[in-house]
């Protein structure tokens, strides 16, 4: 249950920052602000910063080019220091399980309690059984904190931490809702990694991250076209244009088409130990998103692989955007924008349900 005000969603990735601020009306919700702000190479490298004064720098350039003056915000982690597991206990009140969940987070988690910051949902309850169903999720505290001490020196107010893959889930379950007779994937691939999420019965029931992104492509291209990383990067989106097939050479796309099935496979590789260990007989579809999500051979090539009805998830799906949105930021970055619109949706004002 939430109140209060939608806080500003802030997406601190692999090689940007991205901002969304949401206003609610009586009509629902819509998209009040947008920004973005690229980062150097190497500020982050597997979701750790390396260079803690330029994040700070551009938190403040994109919260003043946006024209955002709320300084409550909403952030996030991901990656290998994230493990959430779906665990069965027995019957028990919040209050209890509040309780026990340290507990529970021991015998499930591979990490040292101590290092963790621990938090569950309750799934589902089933009384004729005296069990219930809980999503427990785990994070490193040495992240959490450096992510929230960097917004704190920006002069931000950091109110929420949340996951990823969760807040595209979210998002998604805003736009579409959550079809609980469907098993389907999200899949969230940026600069660095690939987050995977399964959404069955209605709920998460299975998220992993994959090491590879978009700069993966990117290092492909300059690797076997013999081009500095940035003019790979500026092929890599001039091949997302329908009009590209002329103005670059046949090589960038043979490299392009090449990485995208080789991350795709891995995608792939996932999904199989999913329905392997879950007792799912199909996934009925894939949504993709993040930058990578713009290149149709990637959409292409996860259709492909996986032998399932894929398509680009459209985070403005049922969200209006107001008039004084910046419309060359959101145009060009919608796909990238996933995360920090799922965060903004994030209340200053939360408890449990």
């Amino acid at each position: 249950m939430s109140e209060g005000r939608p806080l500003v969603g802030v997406d601190i990735g692999a090689t940007s920052i991205k901002v969304c601020q949401l206003k609610e009306s009586r009509k629902g919700l819509s998209l009040f602000r947008v920004g973005y702000c690229a980062l150097e190479p190497q500020t982050i490298v597997d979701r750790h910063v390396m260079n803690a004064q330029a994040v700070v720098d551009g938190l403040r350039q994109v919260f003043s080019q946006a024209k955002i003056t709320q300084r409550e915000v909403a952030l996030s982690v991901s990656g290998q220091s994230v493990i959430s597991r779906k665990i069965t206990v027995p019957m028990m009140t919040t209050a209890e399980l509040d309780e026990q969940i340290q507990w529970e987070a021991e015998n499930h988690i591979p990490f040292d309690i101590k290092d963790v910051n621990v938090d569950y949902e309750v799934l589902r309850r089933r009384p004729e059984a005296g069990q219930m169903d809980i999503l427990l999720v785990a994070a490193k505290r040495d992240e959490i904190n450096d992510y929230i001490q960097i917004a704190k020196q920006a002069k931000l107010k950091p109110m929420v931490v949340d996951i990823d893959a969760f807040t595209i889930q979210n998002l998604f379950e805003y736009n579409r809702g959550l079809a609980s007779e469907q098993t389907f994937a999200i899949i969230n691939v940026g600069a660095s990694q690939a987050s995977i999420n399964l959404i069955s019965g209605g709920a998460s029931a299975f998220t992993r991250d994959i090491a590879n992104g978009g700069n993966f492509l990117t290092e492909q291209l300059v690797k076997q076209v013999g081009v500095p990383f940035e003019q790979a990067e500026d092929m890599k989106i001039q091949a997302s244009q329908p009009q590209a097939a002329s103005a670059l050479p046949a090589k960038v796309f043979q490299v392009i088409d090449s990485s995208c099935d080789t991350i795709a496979s891995e995608i792939q590789r996932s999904l199989d130990f999913f329905l392997a260990t879950s007792g799912e007989e199909r996934i009925s579809r894939i949504f993709l998103t993040g930058g990578t999500a713009n290149l149709p051979q990637f959409v292409s090539a996860v259709e492909r692989r996986s032998r399932v009805a894929t398509e680009v998830m459209q985070p403005l799906e049922r969200i209006p955007v107001e008039k004084d949105v910046d419309q060359l930021v959101l145009g060009a970055r919608a796909s990238q924008m996933t995360v920090a619109l799922g965060l903004s949706m994030r209340k200053s004002k939360e408890k449990r349900a």
